[in-house]
């Protein structure tokens, strides 16, 4: 055990997530047991250059599983990323006598605690907490399944109108750099296709297709906000400019995705989570954002974590596009 760690911080950073509490609330569990103190840290970044902490972290956490967002708040910070905006931050944390910490978020999360971590004496674990599922090192992220069961939710729902009046849906997700919700809503609502960040889809074969497909009643697409060819408005423009005369319509799902309460799914990877960052940093680990990759605790050195892209899985794409058809 790393006797040096007397107090661990905890904060949330960047895009709120559902299960990001669940990660908080087992961290200082975790913690306590291991008899080590724990402060929480409001507005992530910004909060510890503002001196907003909570050292009675411990008496907040009860009844907060099942709750979507952060308890802890989150925010961007323009101020941290500069050196001196650290070193303010390090210099609150060391004043609370904060000796590590545990920062729940995605790649930007990472790539402050990594510049942190770097330019002074302190270990840092991250947890990946964002509904994009986008971060290398991990099969899932802490609020992506409870986003793609309310994208489901929501699309089964449009599924009734759109199978009543015989119209083609084009559904928008978020996924501004991968297309992780889309594809996997796009299979689990049974969509015709999916337009994700990471592929190119040719408007005028798309529509060719369609209209191969018109003894269908109805079509689904899920378009994730990212993709190259526009959002689910812009599409859905191309299509009625190509000629194709069924009756189209668009719903954005939007921030409906971040919230809610989270997943047995997202609880229980969280607290895993949560529970082993206290184990790591007291094993003397640092620097490191943890995952479970094929049921497992994987360690990734957060420039890995940053820098490697997570692909999407092939296999998921090509069964999507054969069971759809």
């Amino acid at each position: 055990m790393d006797k040096s760690i007397k107090k661990i911080g905890v904060f949330t950073s960047g895009g709120d997530a559902p299960g990001m509490n669940a990660a908080v609330r087992a961290t200082v569990r975790a913690a306590r047991g291991m008899q080590i103190d724990v402060c929480g840290i409001y507005n992530g970044y910004d909060g510890m250059i503002q001196g907003s902490f909570e050292p009675d972290i411990e008496h907040k956490i009860a009844n907060i599983i099942q709750r979507g967002g952060t308890i802890l708040k989150t925010a961007r910070s323009k101020q941290f990323m500069t050196p001196e905006g650290r070193s303010k931050a390090y210099k609150n944390l060391k004043s609370q006598g904060i000796d590590a910490l545990v920062a729940i978020g995605g790649n930007g999360t990472y790539t402050g605690a990594m510049k942190l971590g770097n330019e002074h004496d302190i270990a840092i674990i991250g947890l990946p907490g964002t509904i994009d599922n986008d971060i290398y090192g991990t099969d899932y992220t802490i609020g992506f399944d409870t986003a793609i069961n309310t994208a489901i939710e929501a699309v089964d729902k449009i599924r009734d109108t759109a199978d009543s009046h015989n119209r083609l849906f084009f559904i928008e997700v978020m996924g501004r750099h991968a297309g992780y919700i889309a594809l996997h809503t796009g299979i689990g609502s049974g969509a015709y296709t999916v337009f994700l960040p990471e592929t190119e889809t040719d408007i005028p074969q798309f529509v060719q297709d369609l209209k191969k497909q018109r003894k269908k009643l109805f079509n689904m697409v899920i378009v994730a906000e990212g993709n190259t060819n526009g959002n689910a408005h812009e599409i859905a423009q191309k299509v009625k400019s190509s000629g194709f005369d069924q009756d189209i319509r668009v719903a954005v799902i939007g921030h409906l995705q971040r919230g809610g309460s989270p997943t047995c799914h997202d609880r229980v990877l969280a607290s895993r989570l949560g529970y082993n960052a206290v184990r790591c940093l007291l094993d003397g680990d640092k620097g490191i954002a943890l995952g479970i990759v094929n049921d497992k605790l994987q360690k990734t050195p957060f420039q890995e974590a940053i820098k490697e892209q997570k692909a999407l899985n092939e296999d998921l794409l090509n069964m999507l596009n054969l069971l759809s058809k």
